[in-house]
């Protein structure tokens, strides 16, 4: 959530800020604004809603603030405060010569105002980051140094920030830190930026470097300085991005989300590649280092992960037992840093994100780690705080997601929990052979047949069409693709406000039935296995109390044409790789309904790509 920009050396500042913004927006934010040095002033600029509204603002003053040479940008997310321009960053201090952008959450906010106003500041914003615009102009006022104000200022905040600092006395100058949230340093020719995510900055420059906690960096146009809180000089490592811009880019699709969709069978190719060689070859995990040993003294798995990510994690837990005899437990990572954390050495702790940053997880490892576990990251940002803190990395490599609805991501989490299973499987030596040759040849065609999915859209259109008007929705599944009906809700619901909701199938007459009736469509994920007669089953229970019924299948059973109004099939796959399938037509099935009610299907209200704070 939220998005810091900052940029200093020769060319239009303003244009490079509101470029980055434009390239993090997909972050979710409710307000935007820029700070830039014009003839030696601080003049900010700000708006409410969406970034288009600023770059409204700025144009009709575009002549005067083109002449900077720098300045910082940010979207806001409301945390403090609500969406308004007052409340928008930057905010400054009471003579208006600092200039703030902040990322995070000041936890001693309220402690630090009460100070700050015995001394004389006014606030006017409900923000926790106008603390900080008047704490380093309290700093500065007396260290004249603005390097210094900063890291002053840093000692004395609690909770996690990632800061961008101009000051109109300090010509051509910004100061950055961050703790507990992510920012980088872009070098250019003689120019530095200063970012919260690379697509800010990718298509200016390849080289950065990135911040870690309590690190103070100050640019100008012609140098980077880098300290610790302490003062101590650090030596930086510049490291290549490994980004493009192509993938800004919507590539002649609507949205970003049907792009996105369509890349997955390349995704899949993409985690298989060097990792599944042959059939009759182990997989290959190069950064995991769960040796024979560590295996053997496992006790149990813990998975902690949110959102999209928490549903690959169930799928990966029910994989995970059924290939290694391992019990697993998958627990939201909001709720796990909230009791006591049970874990030891002989635990090992699975960290899912697709960004690598979300705040709730990185604790949640953070703490198993401090108990002895062996912190393993799934992660599609092998350059984030997560992946910092791992022992054993699995990169996902699924590419920059700019759609905040995760769909490429979640199926690339899907299948690096796969190939982790049969890795440790294969260590572990419990599993047959003849089935493990078996499963990685249907992972092999697994892209072949998403394409198939993918160029017969048809029934799913036509679907999406007709339930489309719908105020709930409900999916039902048993076993290894319950997560697949939750996933397939949230997405629905994320994208087309439709209240949509999982459940596994047998616990629809437990409660849910009553809110059946002929106005309630009911979507059963029915895939040829031991359950699929369970599935059934519940279906026409659904059906009898004259729910409208959609099945999504791999069955050509033709009896399924007298209980459901539509069905979606899809090619034949064994039932224990088939979420990684059944989830694409839930994926377009929400998209369409979405782009028929014309929502903002690549930036839905109150949501975030990266949940930052916890």
């Amino acid at each position: 959530m939220c998005g810091i920009v900052g940029y200093v050396g020769s060319k239009k500042a303003i244009d490079i800020l509101l470029e980055g913004l434009t390239n993090l927006e997909y972050r979710g934010y409710d307000s935007a604004g820029v700070a830039v040095n014009v003839d030696g002033k601080v003049q900010l600029y700000k708006a409410e809603g969406k970034l288009q509204n600023l770059k409204d603002v700025v144009e009709k003053n575009y002549a005067e603030i083109s002449k900077s040479t720098i300045g910082i940008g940010h979207i806001r997310w409301a945390t403090h405060g609500a969406p308004s321009i007052i409340n928008a960053h930057p905010h400054t201090c009471n003579c208006g010569k600092v200039a703030v952008v902040h990322n995070g959450i000041i936890e001693n906010f309220k402690e630090l105002r009460e100070k700050l106003e015995k001394e004389g500041c006014t606030f006017r914003s409900q923000t926790d980051t106008e603390t900080v615009a008047h704490l380093v102009a309290s700093k500065f006022a007396k260290t004249k140094d603005l390097t210094e104000a900063v890291r002053l200022a840093t000692k004395e905040i609690e909770g996690a920030y990632a800061l961008c600092v101009i000051h109109q006395d300090v010509k051509d100058t910004i100061v950055a830190t961050r703790r507990n949230a992510p920012l980088l340093v872009g070098l250019g020719e003689n120019e530095y930026y200063i970012a919260s995510d690379v697509p800010a900055i990718i298509q200016y420059t390849k080289k950065a470097m990135y911040l870690d906690d309590n690190q103070i960096v100050t640019v100008t146009p012609s140098s980077m300085k880098l300290i610790d809180i302490d003062n101590n000089p650090i030596q930086g490592k510049i490291e290549t991005l490994p980004w493009e811009p192509v993938a800004l880019s919507k590539m002649g699709y609507k949205h970003f989300m049907l792009k996105e969709i369509h890349e997955q069978p390349d995704v899949v190719r993409n985690v298989l590649s060097g990792k599944l060689r042959a059939m009759d070859e182990p997989i290959t995990l190069k950064e995991v280092t769960l040796d024979k040993e560590k295996l053997k003294n496992l006790s149990r798995i813990q998975i902690v992960a949110c959102g999209t990510s928490l549903h690959a994690a169930m799928v990966g837990k029910y994989i995970i037992e059924d290939f290694c005899g391992i019990s697993v437990d998958v627990e939201p990572s909001s709720e796990y840093i909230y009791r006591k954390t049970i874990t030891d050495k002989n635990t090992l702790v699975i960290g899912v994100s697709q960004s690598g940053e979300t705040a709730d997880t990185i604790t949640a490892v953070r703490q198993a780690k401090a108990k002895g576990s062996h912190i393993l990251i799934v992660t599609n940002r092998p350059d984030s705080t997560m992946a910092r803190e791992a022992d054993s990395l699995v990169p996902v490599y699924a590419g920059i997601e700019v759609s905040v609805a995760a769909t490429k991501s979640y199926m690339a989490q899907l299948i690096s929990f796969y190939l982790l299973a049969i890795y440790m499987a294969e260590i572990k030596g419990s599993m047959d052979v003849n089935e493990l040759k078996d499963l990685k040849h249907e992972l092999i065609v697994l892209p072949q047949k998403i394409e198939k999915v993918l160029a017969h859209k048809e029934d799913i259109q036509k679907c999406a069409r007709a339930f489309s008007g719908s105020k709930d929705f409900i999916f039902i599944a048993r076993g290894i693709n319950y997560p697949t009906a939750l996933e397939g809700a949230l997405k629905l619901k994320e994208i087309s406000y439709i209240n949509a909701t999982g459940y596994t199938a047998g616990e629809l007459k437990h409660g849910p039935i009553a809110m059946l009736d002929e106005t309630m469509p009911v979507l059963s994920i029915l895939m040829k296995g031991k359950v699929y007669d369970k599935i059934l089953s519940n279906s026409e229970e659904a059906k009898a109390r004259n729910a409208r019924m959609i099945a999504l299948t791999d069955s050509s059973d033709t009896k399924l044409n007298e209980l459901f109004d539509y069905i979606i099939r899809i090619p034949e796959i064994s039932e224990i790789l088939s979420p990684a399938l059944a989830v694409v037509p839930l994926q377009l099935l929400a998209y369409y309904i979405a782009e028929f009610l014309g929502k903002d299907v690549d930036q839905p209200r109150n949501l975030a790509k990266s949940v930052t704070v916890e």
